[in-house]
Order: structure tokens, then C-alpha cells, then sequence
């Protein structure tokens, strides 16, 4: 099973449009993806999952993540790194059996020329440590509010181009 994690908890962000982008491009290689939005954590999550206690609203979240085998990332720069609300999720998580030894893809957007670089080379070190392995093409989307057209696809020939290359070795990986 394949995850895709929208890494805010922004309403209607670019980075859940790049998500879904994401989820079509798969589905469209016959790989079916399923979409979680940080958006939708538990709104207490910080009181009622950390620390070894466990909600009933976070043991879905739980069940999904140790279903899932595969996962995408899709990462806003926030303040020069990825959001705090991700590293929530990775806190509150079942240590160490949630991500070990599974797979993650890597995307970095912002609003800037970077595309979250600094964020997805701190959010790697988090997950080499928890030892969720890495796809080598991680892929940096800047200046995204140029980048998506009226119906959330990407619309630049080298950052379509890209995409294409990252999911089609994320299928493989």
C-alpha cells in the first residue's frame, strides 16, 4: 500500500494540491495511492497520543500508517524546514515498528526559488533514523504558486518531466 502524506495541516493548500496531483500521476501507472492530509490529525493529538496513550480518532491514523509500505511525502517549506505538525505525526507514530524498514519518496515545495531543500535534507535525517528508506531523486518544486495550473496539475515541461521520473522509480522501489 502506497501513502501519500500532504505534510500540513493548511486547509485547501498547494501542497495537498500537489498531493492529489501526485495520487492521479500514480493511479494513471496503475499504482493506487491512498491520500492522507495532516489537515486531518486529531485536533488534540498533542494531549492524547504522545507518549504512549493512544486515541481512538489516532489508532486509525495508526492502522493506516502500519498498512502502509510505501510512502510520499509532499513537504512545505515552513521557516526554512519541513512543518512541525509532520514531525508531530512521526512523534505520536509507534516507535520503532511504524516506519521501519519501509519506503519514502521525498517532495519539497515552497513558495520561494529553493523548493524546500533545507526541509527535505532535515526531514531525511529523521528518517534515516527511524529507518524509513530514501528514494535517491528527491524533487524540489519552487516557486509553486507558478507551477500549478487551474486544475492542481503541474504545468512546467521540467518539473512534469521530473515527476514522471520520481514516480515511475518510486513504483519500482
Amino acid at each position: 500500500m502506497i501513502t501519500i502524506i500532504a505534510a500540513t495541516n493548511r486547509p485547501n493548500s498547494n501542497t495537498l494540491k500537489v498531493a492529489k496531483y501526485y495520487q492521479r500521476q500514480l493511479k494513471e501507472k496503475g499504482a493506487d495511492a491512498s491520500l492522507f492530509s495532516l489537515e486531518h490529525l486529531p485536533i488534540d493529538v498533542l494531549n492524547t497520543d504522545m507518549y504512549g496513550k493512544r486515541s481512538a480518532a489516532f489508532q486509525e491514523i495508526q492502522n493506516m500508517i502500519n498498512n502502509t509500505e510505501k510512502f510520499l511525502f509532499i513537504m512545505p517549506e515552513y521557516n526554512g524546514s519541513y512543518p512541525g505538525v509532520l514531525k508531530v505525526l512521526i512523534d505520536a507514530c509507534n516507535f520503532p515498528d511504524s516506519f521501519y524498514d519501509k519506503k519514502a519518496a521525498l517532495v519539497g515545495i515552497s513558495s520561494g526559488k529553493y523548493g524546500n531543500i533545507r526541509g527535505v535534507d532535515h526531514f531525511t535525517g529523521v528518517c534515516h533514523y527511524i529507518h524509513l528508506h530514501i528514494l535517491p531523486l528527491r524533487l524540489h518544486i519552487p516557486n509553486i504558486k507558478t507551477e500549478l495550473d487551474a486544475e492542481g496539475n503541474l504545468s512546467q515541461p521540467d518539473t512534469v518531466k521530473f515527476t514522471n521520473e520520481q514516480i515511475e522509480k518510486f513504483i519500482r522501489f
